[in-house]
């Protein structure tokens, strides 16, 4: 499985982007360079889809499945686009508060602690619907490794379109996000452009 391995930090830095958007509270302590190039617009662009990529941890492939998928919807493509990558299991899981980074909440779904709708779930890039479940199993959450993170459910809100149940250790879809809920500092449509070319 491809993965990203570039250290977070350095990799914000490079995109503009606060490390808080990966759940990240490490800030880097260095002064960005002020010598840097204008971007074209195509380097905008290209700016853009790249930071879209890395928070959701997204590889090139995939991203323009997205996109395909996207553009096939009814609605606005860009739009689409950040609501599909925002719909992700792993992504979910890091919203309703399971995991402290995006890279944990990956790394858990991958190892099999989650079902959906009471069965297995070990693919990050699930596309979650309106009434999906997902659970934390029994077993993962007696775990010591689990336990700050069950006692720490509920602690921030995840965003109106999920409903955690802590009793349950269960976060359910509720309703479709809307692009005004997502708070990632991504310019979609620039996004659209550059594949519109």
């Amino acid at each position: 499985m491809a993965r990203n391995r570039e250290p977070i930090v350095k990799r914000c830095r490079a995109l503009g982007i606060s490390p808080a958007y990966l759940g990240y509270s490490k800030s880097s302590k260095r002064v960005p360079s002020r010598g840097r190039k204008k971007l074209s617009e195509y380097g905008m662009q290209l700016q853009e889809k790249q930071k879209a990529k890395f928070i959701y941890g997204v590889m090139e492939k995939p991203f323009i499945n997205y996109y395909k998928k996207a553009n096939r919807m009814s609605g606005m493509t860009g739009e689409n686009l950040i609501i599909l990558l925002e719909k992700r299991l792993d992504n979910i899981v890091w919203r309703a508060g399971f995991a402290k980074t995006r890279r944990e909440a990956r790394q858990m779904v991958v190892h099999n602690h989650f079902t959906v709708n009471g069965k297995k779930a070990n693919i990050p890039s699930m596309e979650m619907s309106v009434g999906d479940v997902i659970e934390l199993k029994d077993k993962s959450a007696q775990s010591p490794h689990f336990k700050a993170h069950v006692d720490a459910l509920g602690v921030v809100a995840p965003p109106a379109w999920l409903q955690l149940d802590t009793n349950n250790r269960s976060v359910a879809v509720v309703a479709e996000p809307t692009r005004e809920e997502i708070d990632i500092p991504v310019d979609e449509q620039m996004i659209v452009e550059l594949y519109s070319k």
